[in-house]
């Protein structure tokens, strides 16, 4: 027998392959469709729902990804056995991920940051979508994580902030005077100021700083961190001896001029490389420039991959905590999202999945393990805390002699 169902009509802002989806819930929570019932094949969902083969057959797909059915290789679609026990775990909500043209998620800072929000995300319920800036046509999400964006693109969020919906930058340290948006940073001036006490407490006096173009925030706040240390010390670092970089690494002409800057008399005993990268690059200078690791230069980091352990000699880092920045990050703006939810009274988290609203508060209000270095919170409201590295020390700074 053949179950009749109400063809779903569209609804502004909302994908109508979502309504297709929701339409289809409500189905199966109601009982209309039971546990390890078989779903009607995709051409009769599109039939009976007056929508294309396309969109029934992503509302089938969205219903496998969050439990909801399970396939079965050649004889279809069905709900799963287990819907009952699991269905708190379902989502109807999404966070949209954002990351600026030049990023890549292959890299360390990436990998750790967006391993952080899936872990969040997953434990809050909340699906993730990955977005170049300005995407989201279709008004999927209910918040945003915006990643180390460029200066161009945060000018566009403070313009735009009073019709955006719920949002947090990762990895950029906004001007104080700026109260419209929240964000959540490493404090990357206390991370260089404690990495040049490092090396000052080993006597060294000639430092060198190499780093990256001050075109985001983290590597303006980086030199920034770097010269207030060595102005407190009472020192003078020679402008030469502040490399910056028009990338996350240096390019042949860059490392050919560290090189140089190596041999020459009074030359830096100590450099501090303000990206993992740049470390790597510090030490194949120093090879090339004829000089030991930490014997006659001392390099210390920024990062703390598996690999820094394994150099030779094994990198003194800064290492940051990524992964909490990304996890502080999700639940900040699943907080957002919550508390608007409650305010207009839609229950916006978790109402229709069975989701425990104290469970979710609980968790979005529990703290991590990593230290908090500081948090600034404006006349409106919005935080933006900041998370405080620490100082690996291992065998690529030493004593000088």
């Amino acid at each position: 027998m053949v179950k009749k169902l109400t063809p779903v009509k569209s609804k502004p802002g909302k994908p109508l392959y979502a309504a297709v989806r929701d339409s289809l819930l409500v189905t199966i929570e109601t009982g209309l469709f039971r546990p390890g019932e078989q779903m009607p094949s995709t051409k009769e969902l599109s039939h009976q729902l007056k929508v294309s083969l396309v969109t029934a057959h992503r509302a089938l797909q969205e219903l496998v990804a969050a439990g909801v059915l399970q396939r079965s290789q050649g004889r279809g679609t069905f709900v799963h056995e287990k819907f009952l026990e699991r269905r708190h775990t379902m989502t109807k909500h999404r966070l949209g991920l954002v990351l600026h043209g030049e990023a890549s998620i292959a890299d360390y800072y990436h990998g750790q940051v967006l391993d952080g929000i899936r872990a969040e995300a997953d434990a809050l319920r909340f699906d993730l979508v990955l977005l170049r800036f300005g995407e989201d046509t279709r008004n999927e999400c209910d918040g945003f994580l915006y990643v180390n964006p460029l200066p161009e693109e945060v000018k566009v969020l403070i313009e735009t902030h009073t019709t955006r919906r719920h949002s947090v930058i990762i990895g950029a340290t906004l001007d104080k005077n700026v109260s419209v948006l929240a964000s959540v940073d490493v404090d990357n001036v206390d991370l260089s100021r404690r990495a040049v006490e490092h090396l000052l407490a080993l006597r060294h006096r000639r430092l060198m700083f190499v780093g990256e173009d001050a075109l985001l925030s983290n590597s303006r706040d980086r030199i920034a961190g770097f010269k207030k240390a060595v102005e407190a010390a009472g020192l003078v670092v020679p402008e030469r001896h502040v490399l910056m970089s028009s990338s996350w690494r240096l390019s042949d002409s860059e490392r050919s001029r560290l090189v140089q800057l190596l041999t020459e008399p009074n030359r830096p005993t100590a450099i501090f490389a303000a990206g993992y990268y740049f470390a790597l690059d510090c030490y194949a200078a120093a090879r090339e420039a004829g000089l030991s690791v930490p014997g006659q230069l001392s390099i210390i980091g920024v990062d703390d991959p598996p690999s820094a352990q394994y150099l030779s000699p094994a990198l003194t880092t800064m290492s940051q905590p990524l992964i909490e920045v990304g996890q502080t990050a999700a639940r900040h703006v699943v907080n957002q999202v919550n508390q608007a939810g409650h305010a207009t009274g839609n229950g916006h988290v978790g109402q229709n999945s069975g989701q425990n609203s104290g469970q979710i508060a609980g968790q979005i209000a529990g703290q991590g393990s990593g230290q908090i270095a500081g948090s600034r919170v404006t006349q409106s409201g919005i935080g933006h805390p900041q998370l405080r590295a620490e100082l690996v020390v291992r065998e690529s700074t030493a004593v000088c002699i």
